[in-house]
């Protein structure tokens, strides 16, 4: 079972992670950790493994036949590959928001209390209660509050993306993962959803994966630099990702340490 540790200065940590599908290496070495209450961003071309290893602080990589972890994922200490965690239960405590919204086909209220129902919640002025108040922190309230039985399948991409936030953030987690959550979101939409962040990260540990840098420097505190590494073993080019560099995003883009690092930002290449 995963532990209700409090005082630990990183809410996630990895120590020399591995991550393999199959006999390929997708990424090598990643030891980093990420900071309670802060947003941390990952960025770098394609890939380079940055979704690979945000979907492996929730194992989600657990889903793909042949995946497996070497080192170690800690979560306020507790190894969350131990034998004795439940991923099921990572994936309540770490929330997932992807790239394409993905509403259930249900009523907006279904979709969000569709969690707190799996967990054993039966009373309706609770799920009222919930239902509200994670629509509230999506920022989705106001626009749907008298509409909650309309389909989520009918509201607006950013509108979608919200009620997923919604979703997620209703079984109380302490981590969001975001794999790139705006990417398939209009400007507007996207600026919201930025917005709705820098309002979430007060009570949650966001993750967020990300192509556009300007909005790893608009949103995140922290910024998680990963780069292809590349060698040719018997004419055969072999692929895998490495971390390069992570720090306080504001140094890392006007001060980086590692002469890739100012390549990418100042796109030199990717």
């Amino acid at each position: 079972m995963l532990q209700n540790g409090n005082g630990k200065q990183h809410t996630l940590e990895t120590k020399e992670v591995d991550i393999y599908y199959g006999d390929y290496r997708a990424v090598h070495g990643v030891t980093m950790g990420i900071e309670h209450n802060k947003i941390t961003a990952f960025i770098g071309p394609s890939g380079c493994g940055k979704s690979t290893v945000l979907r492996a602080f929730n194992r989600m990589n657990d889903l793909v036949p042949g995946a497996r972890v070497e080192g170690e994922i800690l979560f306020r200490g507790q190894n969350l590959y131990d034998d004795d965690v439940d991923p099921v239960e990572v994936r309540r405590r770490i929330g997932m928001v992807f790239q394409k919204p993905n509403p259930f086909p249900k009523s907006i209220y279904d979709n969000v209390a569709y969690g707190p129902r799996v967990l054993g919640v039966r009373d309706k002025a609770t799920l009222d209660d919930i239902v509200e108040s994670s629509l509230r922190g999506a920022a989705l309230w106001d626009e749907v509050k008298n509409d909650l039985k309309k389909s989520g399948m009918a509201l607006s991409g950013g509108q979608q993306q919200r009620l997923c936030i919604a979703r997620t953030i209703a079984v109380e987690p302490e981590v969001i993962l975001m794999d790139e959550p705006c990417s398939a979101l209009d400007p507007i939409a996207t600026q919201r959803i930025e917005e709705l962040m820098r309002e979430l990260v007060q009570q949650y540990t966001i993750v967020i994966v990300t192509h556009n840098m300007q909005q790893a420097i608009r949103v995140s505190d922290y910024t998680a630099f990963y780069n292809i590494r590349k060698q040719d073993i018997d004419t055969k080019e072999i692929r895998w990702g490495e971390l390069v560099e992570y720090g306080p995003t504001r140094k890392l883009f006007d001060e980086p340490e590692q002469e890739e690092t100012a390549d990418y930002i100042s796109g030199r290449f990717g």
